[in-house]
């Protein structure tokens, strides 16, 4: 039997996001719905996060000293890892001497936080279908490695980054030197490691939110919400939506994946899994142990979206996966760097039929940072699309 507390007395649960962006914004939201006490952390004032929570504090999540102190200091009771920058030995030692319970757990953090460590656990450990690999130190290994047993169409990505950031593809060996230089400059932590993948021919990428949550008996459960369909621009999520067909022995050879995967990383909530499908072949990618941004569309399609479900599942609650309806999400752009901007055109947005808008509160807009998403439904999915990507154009940032 899970007991929640009354925030801000001494029965309150308190519950900790080390990352106030946008995602952390709602499930911090959920959070609150729920009667949890919440704790909002991120490395600059006025987060997204910051601007919800119960308590806002600024730190550098990668100091293992300064993430010490606060969580010794706040005794939350969850400690829930948001990004991907942060002192995981730190979230290991903590929790293995009972100070908090890292979610899902602090080993499933230390492994996905770069993408060493899932990849390498995923193809060699669980024996999963991935591209071919290889990770690089400098860029003479990049050379070697692509020239090896690589090839050219591929891949480069930091190990260690979010959303898309300094991930491009590599055409020939003129791209190679471009590739490296926007890697380092892309990575979370700049320690000059990447990976490069071979091309793989697929059909499309689907992300499988993964949920695991405690059924009626207090055994963990494994549940997926419909596959969720995507479209990327260097990298970087620009619209999606739910449901993407796929044929049955897809969707199942899907399920086999994540299910391995998650269930080998363990814990409570959600996981964004990401995979490449051809025909009825489906290649592991990667896998966030958190919300995912592209299930941002869960907002408008699900009964519980990602973020609720997360919450519930972290917090030992029953969940839901099931679909509400069709629908589709679609990225609005900051256009503009400057700090403090406004919004232009969103009653002519929310005047596009059967749409929604979440704009983020980020107190600085750079040109390709993403400060809100446009939600719209639809039967038709291809409809919902059109509607999600007319609304989102229609939401112009300001200066004043």
């Amino acid at each position: 039997m899970t007991t929640l507390g009354t925030p801000l007395s001494p029965s309150a649960t308190k519950v900790m996001l080390l990352g106030a962006g946008e995602l952390g914004k709602e499930v911090l939201i959920a959070l609150q719905r729920l009667g949890v006490e919440t704790i909002a952390v991120d490395r600059y004032d006025n987060a997204p996060g910051h601007q919800v929570a119960h308590h806002a504090r600024t730190i550098a999540m990668s100091d293992p000293e300064q993430l010490r102190a606060l969580i010794e200091a706040e005794r939350p009771d969850l400690v829930v890892p948001e990004i991907e920058a942060i002192a995981t030995p730190v979230l290991e030692a903590l929790e293995q001497q009972g100070v908090v319970r890292v979610v899902p757990t602090a080993r499933a953090t230390r492994l996905t936080m770069d993408r060493e460590g899932i990849r390498r656990l995923a193809a060699e450990t669980l024996g999963l279908p991935t591209s071919p690999y290889r990770f690089c130190d400098s860029l003479d290994e990049l050379r070697a490695a692509i020239d090896g047993d690589i090839g050219y169409p591929c891949v480069v990505k930091p190990v260690m980054s979010s959303s898309g950031k300094g991930q491009s593809k590599i055409d020939g060996p003129d791209d190679v030197e471009r590739a490296w230089e926007y890697a380092m400059a892309g990575g979370r932590v700049s320690h000059g490691r990447i990976i490069v993948e071979g091309f793989v021919d697929f059909d499309y990428e689907i992300t499988l939110l993964t949920v695991r949550a405690r059924g009626a008996d207090g055994a963990i459960e494994t549940q997926f919400c419909q596959p969720i369909g995507h479209r990327q621009v260097a990298g970087d999520y620009v619209e999606s939506w739910q449901p993407h067909p796929m044929p049955p022995a897809a969707l199942a050879r899907a399920q086999q994946i994540a299910r391995a995967v998650t269930g080998d990383l363990g814990g409570q909530g959600v996981f964004g899994v990401e995979l490449f499908v051809k025909g009825d072949e489906v290649w592991f990618s990667e896998v966030s142990p958190r919300p995912h941004d592209t299930g941002m569309v869960t907002m408008i399609t699900q009964w519980q979206s990602e973020f609720e479900l997360h919450a519930r599942a972290i917090l030992g609650l029953p969940v839901s996966t099931a679909l509400k309806t069709p629908g589709a999400s679609a990225v609005i752009y900051g256009g503009v760097d400057a700090a403090g901007v406004a919004f232009e055109g969103v009653d002519e947005a929310l005047r596009v039929p059967q749409t929604d808008l979440r704009l983020f509160g980020k107190p600085e807009s750079f040109s390709k940072r993403r400060m809100g998403v446009a939600l719209a439904y639809d039967t038709d999915v291809e409809l919902a699309r059109e509607r999600a990507r007319d609304a989102a154009g229609r939401v112009r940032p300001v200066t004043r």
